[in-house]
């Protein structure tokens, strides 16, 4: 495996451990505060790394208004469902209808930039959408076995105690999660529809995802002070800031860094690919976190997910 191929993988591995660790904060961080926080840790770490390399000189007035509508289509509101996808039905089933922005990209590429679609791509966009009918078409059968059941004790470093303590158990409405999960993928496939000609205009990818977190910051603060946005005070906890702040670090900084330097030297299709086998990687780390093992529909569907993303990675 190539050093661009490495990268790629381990971005999926850094997406599944960060979904693992927010699903830990079911019931002990209300939504919009674990939003505040999230964005907060990702703008403190991208911004000082921009900061660092003076990545803020790449950022010019057409740029910045492309990258803030990115961040309102795909942070504020893709980064806010996603979080109550995994609230809602959990990490395994996330990860598969996050595989819709793919399709929802390439769909958005043909109707706003004439791009064109090509029989394979339409055979991976068919291929994504039976993998997630057939992981999450009988749901009710593998919640009842649980999908983030709290036999095991997650395994995070020792300086971030966590406790095991379960979290309002799962009813099965699939619905409403499936909803969100929908409305993550397409949010996520706008912004990066938008974030594309930034980028290929040369703004450097720190500065561009502190400029990102930064306004999703921003929109957050000012929610907070809105009876919507105030919801229920909880008490801080060490751990459960610092559990949100993993999360961050691990998903968005070390994350998106690894995919960056795959697509640097990298065939796209290929990184494309293996960085969204999150799917796959995220079911034997339910496994290990519930002591239950995923169906073979779970299996199935994660595979046929990443295959089709492999088909309409394919250009």
């Amino acid at each position: 495996m190539s050093a661009p191929e490495a990268f790629a993988v381990t971005a999926a591995i850094c997406s599944a451990l960060s979904s693992m660790f927010l699903s830990e904060l079911k019931g002990r961080v209300p939504l919009l505060q674990l939003a505040r926080w999230q964005m907060l840790a990702t703008f403190v770490m991208t911004g000082s790394v921009s900061l660092a390399i003076g990545g803020w000189h790449t950022i010019g007035p057409r740029e910045f208004w492309l990258l803030a509508g990115s961040s309102f289509a795909g942070i504020s509101i893709a980064s806010t469902t996603y979080f109550a996808t995994i609230y809602s039905v959990g990490p395994r089933i996330t990860a598969l209808l996050f595989s819709l922005t793919s399709p929802f990209a390439l769909a958005l590429g043909y109707l706003v930039l004439g791009e064109t679609i090509s029989r394979w791509q339409a055979l991976g966009v068919a291929l994504v959408l039976a993998g997630i009918v057939l992981a999450i078409g009988m749901p009710r059968r593998f919640l009842k076995r649980g999908d983030l059941a709290p036999a095991m004790p997650v395994v995070t470093p020792s300086t971030v105690p966590v406790s095991t303590a379960p979290g309002p158990p799962l009813t099965g409405r699939m619905g409403p999660g499936i909803a969100l999960g929908v409305t993550t993928a397409l949010g996520q496939a706008i912004g990066t529809l938008l974030a594309r000609p930034a980028m290929a205009a040369g703004v450097e990818p720190f500065s561009a995802m502190a400029l990102r977190s930064g306004l999703a910051v921003i929109l957050f603060i000012a929610l907070a002070a809105t009876p919507f946005g105030r919801g229920k005070r909880e008490a801080v906890q060490f751990g459960t800031v610092g559990l949100a702040v993993l999360s961050a670090f691990v998903g968005t900084s070390l994350g998106m860094s690894c995919l960056m330097a795959a697509l640097r030297t990298g065939n796209v299709g290929i990184i494309s690919t293996l960085s969204s086998m999150t799917p796959v990687i995220i079911l034997p780390m339910v496994w290990l976190r519930s002591g239950q093992r995923p169906t073979a529909a779970a299996w199935a569907g994660a595979l046929l997910a990443i295959a089709g993303t492999a088909l309409i990675s394919a250009r």
